[in-house]
Order: structure tokens, then sequence, then C-alpha cells
């Protein structure tokens, strides 16, 4: 009998609808959502906006923060801007006067290398000059010694004499000399 009872009672259930309004029910959960906002007002909210608060002005002073920072290294950009500005100044400033001692020395070598071939040539033309001399008078003294020689077998006397002789050369290569010119 009590599974006809049990039977009977799922067939009432059966028949009626779930989604049918239930005014306690609508009631029970009107107060049961009231006293949820309630306590969501009274106690959670406060805390969100204590938190959203909280962060707003963490992020507001992030941004200042970033704001002076970013100011900060635009500043020192600048400034290193105008250090490498002035470092490439500087530069070619050496530069140039690297080149101007550079031509100052290449000049000063090149004068010293003018001045010392200027003395290997006057040297060299004091040296020919002397060497000159030398054969000159050793020509001389040879042309003399076969110009009296010859003119001893022309005239058919001994010139040993040294001064006459040495006349006799000089004018015989005076008379030599004036023929060449």
């Amino acid at each position: 009998m009590q599974t006809v009872l049990i039977l009977n009672a799922v067939a009432s259930e059966e028949k009626k609808n779930p989604l049918a309004f239930v005014p306690v029910e609508f009631i029970l959960s009107l107060v049961t959502f009231g006293i949820l906002l309630f306590l969501i007002t009274k106690f959670v909210a406060p805390k969100f906006e204590q938190t959203f608060s909280e962060r707003a002005t963490a992020i507001e002073g992030g941004l200042a923060a970033a704001e002076s920072k970013q100011a900060e290294a635009d500043a020192k950009l600048a400034e290193l801007e105008q250090q490498l500005a002035e470092a490439r100044h500087e530069a070619a400033r050496i530069r140039e006067e690297a080149r101007a001692q550079g031509a100052q020395i290449v000049s000063e070598m090149r004068t010293q290398a003018q001045a010392e071939a200027d003395r290997i040539v006057e040297h060299g033309k004091t040296q020919i000059e002397a060497e000159r001399q030398q054969a000159v008078t050793a020509l001389r003294a040879e042309v003399g010694s076969l110009a009296t020689g010859l003119a001893g077998r022309i005239v058919g006397e001994s010139l040993e004499d040294d001064a006459r002789q040495s006349r006799v050369v000089e004018r015989f290569l005076a008379d030599l000399e004036a023929g060449v010119n």
C-alpha cells in the first residue's frame, strides 16, 4: 500500500507546474535579496570603492612619477646629445689641429729635405770644383812638362830652369785658353 501512496504522491506532483508562481517562495527570495543587497552595500561596496580609489591614486601617482621620469629622461637625453655634439665638435677640432700639425710637419720636413739637398748639392759642387782644380793643376804640370820638353827639342836647348819653365807653361796655357774662348 505504501507503494500506491508514493505513486499517487508522485503522480500528483507531476501535475504541478514547476514554473508556476509561488507567493511564499517569492517573498522569501525578496527578503533574502534585500538582506544580501544591504550586506553588499554596507560592507562589500565600500571596500571595493576604497580599493578602486587606492588603485586610482596609485595609478595617478604612477603616471605623475612616469611623467616626471620621462621629463628627467628627456632632459638627460638633451644633455647627452649636447655633450655628444660638443664631443663631435672637439673631435673635429682635434682632427683639424692634427691635420694642421701634419701639414706643418710635412712642410718642415720638406724644408729640411730641401736644405739638406741644397747642402749636398753645394758640397758636391765644391768637391767637383776642388777635383777640377786638382785636375787643372795636374794637367798644367803635365802639360808644362810636356811643353818644356817639346820646346826644348824645338829650340835645341834645355829649359830645365823652373822659373823659365813656369813662364813658358803659363804663356802657353794662356794662349791655349784664349784660343778656346
